[in-house]
């Protein structure tokens, strides 16, 4: 089954990433201080979208450095020097 990944404001504020049918808990929750939300004026959601994107995109790099580190030990365990 085919699931998408949503982007909630909750009644209390807070900000969740989580399955859009909304089932289980929520993957990362998001809550701004009273403080944070008076200077972002109301944009907070696009915030939190650019949080989770960075987080993600962040993520990925980690993920392609760890398979690129892999092929490189696989590649010298190969290698007979003469």
């Amino acid at each position: 089954m085919l699931s998408y990944l949503e982007l909630v404001e909750l009644a209390n504020g807070d900000i969740v990433l989580q399955d859009s049918d909304g089932d289980e808990a929520p993957l990362v929750t998001i809550r701004f201080s009273d403080e944070a939300k008076e200077h972002m004026q109301g944009s907070g959601m696009e915030l939190a979208r650019i949080m989770i994107q960075a987080g993600l995109e962040a993520m990925n790099g980690v993920v392609q450095a760890e398979v690129l580190e892999e092929d490189e030990d696989d590649f010298e365990q190969d290698r007979t020097v003469h």
